[in-house]
C-alpha cells in the first residue's frame, strides 16, 4: 500500500474516547472538511463517519456499478429478441396519460 494511501488512512482515524470527550465538534468539522473518520472502538474500526454530500456520492456511483453490471449482463446475454414500449405498457395497462401524470422530479422523461 502506497505511503500516502496509508498516512491518508491514518489521518482519518479517531478513537471514540476522543470523539466522546467533547472532541465531536472537531471530528465533525474535519469530517466536513476531509470528507470521512474512521471511530475506532478498542482498536478497532467501529464506525465510519461521513458527509452528506460524500455518502450521496458513493451511493450514486454504487448505483451507476449496478446500473453498468446489468447492461453488461444484458449485452452478453442478449438473445436479440426486443419489444417496443407500446407492448410493455399494453403488458402493464399503462396509458399516456398516467405518464403525463408522473411528477418531473423523479428525473422521468418520457418524450
Amino acid at each position: 500500500m502506497p505511503a500516502v494511501m496509508i498516512n491518508t488512512l491514518l489521518d482519518s482515524m479517531v478513537s471514540i474516547s476522543d470523539f466522546s470527550r467533547s472532541g465531536a465538534t472537531k471530528i465533525f468539522d474535519d469530517v466536513k472538511k476531509f470528507g470521512c473518520k474512521i471511530v475506532l472502538k478498542n482498536n478497532s474500526p467501529a464506525c465510519v463517519l461521513m458527509s452528506p454530500d460524500r455518502y450521496r456520492a458513493l451511493i450514486d456511483e454504487l448505483e451507476d456499478m449496478r446500473v453498468c453490471a446489468l447492461a453488461s449482463e444484458r449485452l452478453v446475454n442478449d438473445t436479440g429478441a426486443t419489444c417496443s414500449h407500446e407492448d410493455v405498457w399494453g403488458k402493464y395497462n399503462i396509458s399516456d396519460d398516467e405518464l403525463d401524470d408522473i411528477p418531473m422530479e423523479y428525473g422521468v422523461d418520457f418524450a
